[in-house]
C-alpha cells in the first residue's frame, strides 16, 4: 500500500503523468491514496491510462480532488480494461451520480470476476491433483501390465524352446528317413546290376541265334529232303510252340498288372505322406496366425488406451488454458511436469516396441528356420520321386525291349524249328528270374509299408503334442482376456470422473459467459448515456453565452 494524501500531486503535471506511467509499469501495488492532490480532469487521464496497463491494483482512492465530468468519463472508460480493481472511490470530485453508479456497478462485477477467478482456481488445484492421482493410478497399472507382458514373453520363450526341441527331434526322424531311403536305392541299385547281367544274356542268345542262322543256311541243301518229310511233324511242333508263347503273353500280361498295382500302391502311400504334411503344415500355420492375432489385439488396445490418454490430455490442457490465462507461471510449471511423464511415458513405450521388435525377429528366424528345414525335404522328395520316375521309366523301357527280343526270338523259332526246345529252356529261366524279382518286389513293399506305419505313429504323437500346445494357448488366451477387461473397466471408469470434471467445468463456463454478457450489457448502457450526456453538454455550449466567446 502507499498514501500520498495531501501532497498536491496534481499541480505538477509533468511529474503526475511520470507518476501515473510508473504505477502502469507496476504490478505488486495492491492499494493506493490519493486524496486531495488537486488532481483534475487531465491527470484522472493519465490514472485511467495507468489503469488499462496495471494488473495488480484493488484499491484507489481520489476523494477530494477536482476530476469532473471528464475525468470520471476517462476513468469508467478505462475500468473494462482493468479486471483487477474492487474499489474506487470518486466522492468530492464534482462527478456525476450515473458515473459514480456504473464505476460501483464496475467495481461489483470486477468482486465477482475475482470471486470466480479465485473459485476456478481453487478447482484447477483439485483438478491438478486428481490429474496427478489419475497419473500415478495409471503409471501402476501400466507397470502392471508391463510385468504381464514380460511373464507372457517368458511363457513365449518356453513354447519356444519347447518347439525348437520338437523340430530336432523331427529333424532326427528325417535322417532316419533319408538313410531309409539310401537303403531302398542301394537295393534299386542291386536290381539294376541283376538286369544288366539278363540283357547281356539276351545278347549272348542273339549271337547264338545268329550262329544258328548261319549253320541253318549251310545245312539247308542238304537236309531238303529231309525238311519235306518232317513237314507235318513240324506243324505239330509249331502249334505246340505257339501255344506256348500264348501261355508266356498271358504270364506277362498278368506280371504288367502286378506292377501296375504296385505302383498304384506307391502312388497311393505317396499322396497319404504329402496329406499328412499338408495337416502339419495347416496345424503350424493356424497356431501362428492363432498367436500374431493375439499380438495384434493386444497392441491395438494398446493404442486405443494410448490415444485416449492423448485425447484426454489434450482436453485437460485446452480447459486449462482456458481457464488460467492470467496464471500463467503456475500452467508452464504443470506443463513441464507434464512434458517430463510424456516423455518418460514415450520412453517406456519405445522400450516396449524394441523388446517386441526383438521377440519378433526373433520368431521370425525360427520360422524361416523352419520353413528351409521343410523346403529342404520336399526338395529332396521330390528329386528322390523323380529319380525313382526315371528309374521306373527305364525298367518299362527294358521290358519293352524284352519283349520285343522274345518277339523276334518266336520269329526265329518259326524259321529254326530244330533249335526251339532251347529258346523253351531259356523262356523257363527267365519266368523263374522274373518270380524271384516278384518275390523281391514283394519283399521291398512289405518292408515300405511297415515305414509308413512307422511314419504314421510318430505323425499321431506329434499331433498330440501339438493339441497339448493349443490347449496351453487356449489358457493364454483366456489371460489375456481377463486383462482386457480389467482394462476395460479401468478405462470406463476414468472416462465416467472425467466426464464429471467436463460438466462441471461447462457449468463454470456458461457461469462466465453469462457474466461476460452481463458486463457487456453494462457497457453498451454506459456508452449510450455517455454519449446523450456528451450530445447534451455540446448543445448546451453552443446555445450558450460561453459558445459563442469561444
Amino acid at each position: 500500500s502507499l498514501i500520498l494524501e495531501w501532497n498536491d500531486l496534481g499541480v505538477w503535471q509533468e511529474g503526475f503523468s511520470l507518476f501515473c506511467q510508473g504505477l502502469g509499469a507496476n504490478n505488486v501495488l495492491c492499494r493506493l491514496d490519493l486524496r486531495n492532490n488537486q488532481i483534475n480532469h487531465q491527470g484522472a487521464g493519465e490514472l485511467a491510462l495507468a489503469l488499462r496497463q496495471n494488473s495488480s491494483l484493488q484499491e484507489l482512492d481520489l476523494r477530494g480532488n477536482n476530476i469532473g465530468l471528464l475525468g470520471g468519463q476517462a476513468l469508467l472508460n478505462s475500468l473494462p480494461s482493468n479486471k483487477t480493481l474492487k474499489r474506487l472511490e470518486l466522492a468530492g470530485n464534482n462527478v456525476p451520480s450515473y458515473i459514480l453508479k456504473a464505476v460501483e456497478q464496475a467495481m461489483g462485477h470486477n468482486r465477482d470476476r475475482q470471486a470466480i477467478l479465485s473459485e476456478a482456481q481453487n478447482r484447477m488445484d483439485i483438478l491438478s491433483k486428481e490429474v496427478l492421482r489419475l497419473k500415478n493410478e495409471k503409471t501402476k497399472q501400466f507397470l502392471d501390465l508391463t510385468d504381464t507382458l514380460d511373464k507372457q514373453r517368458e511363457e513365449i520363450a518356453k513354447s519356444d524352446r519347447v518347439a525348437t526341441a520338437r523340430i530336432r527331434q523331427l529333424q532326427e526322424v528325417l535322417d532316419e528317413q533319408h538313410s531309409i531311403i539310401n537303403s531302398l536305392k542301394a537295393k534299386l541299385q542291386m536290381t539294376e546290376a541283376a538286369l544288366a547281367l539278363s540283357e547281356q544274356k539276351v545278347r549272348d542268345l542273339g549271337e547264338l541265334l545268329h550262329a544258328a542262322k548261319q549253320d541253318q543256311i549251310s545245312m539247308a541243301e542238304r537236309h531238303f529232303m529231309e525238311l519235306q518229310q518232317q513237314k507235318q511233324e513240324g506243324v505239330d511242333q509249331e502249334s505246340k510252340l505257339r501255344r506256348d508263347l500264348s501261355a508266356a503273353s498271358e504270364k506277362n500280361l498278368l506280371l504288367r498288372n502286378q506292377v501296375d498295382e504296385l505302383e498304384k500302391k506307391c502312388k497311393t502311400q505317396q499322396d497319404q505322406l504329402f496329406q499328412v504334411k499338408q495337416d502339419l503344415t495347416d496345424t503350424t500355420a493356424e497356431l501362428k496366425l492363432q498367436a500374431v492375432q493375439a499380438e495384434e489385439r493386444l497392441e491395438a488396445e494398446k493404442k486405443r488406451f494410448k490415444k485416449s490418454l492423448e485425447d484426454m490430455e489434450s482436453l485437460r490442457v485446452k480447459e486449462v488454458d482456458r481457464m488460467t490465462q492470467h496464471i500463467e507461471t503456475s500452467e508452464r510449471s504443470m506443463q513441464e511436469r507434464i512434458q517430463s511423464l510424456e516423455g518418460i511415458r514415450i520412453a517406456l513405450e519405445k522400450e516396449l516396441s524394441q523388446v517386441k521388435a526383438a521377440a519378433l525377429a526373433e520368431r521370425g528366424q525360427a520360422e524361416e528356420e523352419l520353413m528351409k528345414v521343410w523346403n529342404q525335404t520336399r526338395l529332396e522328395e521330390q528329386q528322390q520321386l523323380e529319380h525313382l520316375k526315371e528309374k521306373l521309366w527305364l525298367m518299362t523301357e527294358l521290358r519293352d525291349e524284352a519283349q520285343n527280343c522274345c518277339l523276334k526270338q518266336t520269329q526265329i523259332v518259326a524259321d529254326a524249328q530244330a533249335k526251339a526246345t532251347q529258346l523253351s529252356l531259356h523262356a523257363d529261366e527267365l519266368q523263374r528270374r522274373i518270380e524271384e524279382l516278384q518275390q523281391n518286389l514283394n519283399s521291398k513293399e512289405e518292408e515300405k509299408v511297415a515305414e509308413v506305419n512307422k511314419v504314421k505313429v510318430e505323425l499321431q504323437e506329434q499331433i498330440g503334442h501339438l493339441q497339448a500346445e493349443r490347449t496351453a494357448q487356449d489358457g493364454l488366451r483366456e489371460k489375456i482376456a481377463a486383462l482386457e477387461r480389467q482394462l476395460k473397466a479401468l478405462s470406463s471408469n476414468h472416462r465416467e470422473a472425467l466426464l464429471d470434471k467436463e460438466s462441471e467445468i461447462s457449468m463454470l463456463q456458461e457461469k462466465l459467459r453469462m457474466k461476460e454478457i452481463e458486463i457487456s450489457r453494462m457497457r453498451e448502457e454506459a456508452a449510450q448515456r455517455a454519449n446523450f450526456l456528451k450530445n447534451a453538454v455540446m448543445a448546451y455550449v453552443q446555445g450558450s453565452s460561453l459558445g459563442t466567446h469561444t
